[in-house]
């Protein structure tokens, strides 16, 4: 790691704490951060754990209601503003690593804030009448996380990298909702455009019932067309990042793309439970990065 610029401790065991909130939630990105060079390493898990904390906060508060939830958010976010100021963080986990790796690679502060706003939305937003719609969303969550990675992860051309970087974004928020239809409708969202459900004859009571109908299947493989489209745009992006960070994105592309066909091998039935990208796949996929980094080293 790289030798930290705060107190010592304390900075040190927050990278620690953002890493083990990403091996513990983000398997396969997780996964493939492992193909990193060690010295950016620390500040992926620790834009990660940001982006897990402020979920968090919104999702797996038991017994809070929406108001203290969304008080909640509101004190977090303020103490990271202040602490980008220069105030203490006072103790809090995560705070400590993002701000120092705001601090070192000059990440844009406004991206941190739509971060921020959409985690606030999903407070009282739980249905997107229109794909735009949950596009602006998406825009502030996992969009601008790829805007922050880029300089991080680093690219001879920032300013082309930044587009196929939120196409990326896109792509996997995208992934995750597909896979999490039935987790997201548990918690009172239902992040499917309402448009789309009208389009393919599925109401919102249907996907209560937990079945994977003819209706249900071809709307979710609209979804996952779309998905594919981002997962386009993004791929040639990764040749404008800097070359060691090429074999980490690489493998996060394909695993993630890789979960819309373990959901079409468990026949759409994410209603019901959550597909995944078996085991052995996702260490073949990170043997082969490791490979092709070597054969270019």
């Amino acid at each position: 790691m790289i030798a930290p610029t705060r107190n010592e401790p304390t900075l040190a065991e927050s990278y620690a704490h953002c890493r083990r909130l990403h091996r513990r939630h983000g398997r396969t990105y997780y996964l493939a951060t492992r193909l990193l060079p060690g010295a950016i390493r620390p500040h992926v898990h620790a834009l990660y754990g940001f982006a897990r904390y402020a979920d968090d906060i919104v999702d797996t508060r038991p017994g809070d209601t929406a108001d203290e939830r969304a008080r909640a958010l509101r004190e977090w976010s303020a103490g990271f503003m202040a602490g980008l100021r220069g105030a203490d963080p006072c103790g809090d986990p995560v705070l400590p690593a993002i701000i120092d790796t705001v601090g070192r690679f000059g990440l844009p502060v406004g991206e941190f804030e739509a971060f921020l706003a959409s985690m606030a939305a999903d407070l009282t937003v739980t249905r997107y009448a229109t794909y735009a719609d949950l596009r602006g969303y998406m825009a502030g969550s996992a969009a601008a996380i790829g805007s922050l990675m880029v300089p991080i992860l680093g690219s001879g051309d920032a300013a082309a990298a930044d587009g196929p970087a939120r196409e990326l974004g896109y792509a996997f928020q995208l992934t995750n909702f597909i896979r999490d239809v039935g987790e997201d409708l548990d918690r009172g969202r239902v992040y499917l455009p309402l448009a789309d459900l009208d389009a393919f004859g599925v109401t919102v009571a249907d996907l209560g019932t937990r079945q994977a109908t003819p209706a249900f299947r071809e709307l979710l493989e609209h979804q996952m067309a779309r998905a594919e489209a981002h997962y386009r745009a993004a791929e040639p992006g990764i040749a404008l990042l800097d070359q060691s960070s090429r074999p980490c994105v690489r493998a996060a592309h394909t695993l993630y793309r890789d979960i819309l066909a373990a959901v079409r091998r468990d026949g759409h039935r994410v209603l019901e439970r959550r597909a995944r990208v078996p085991k052995r796949r996702r260490l073949s996929v990170a043997l082969r990065e490791i490979g092709r980094a070597c054969a270019g080293r």
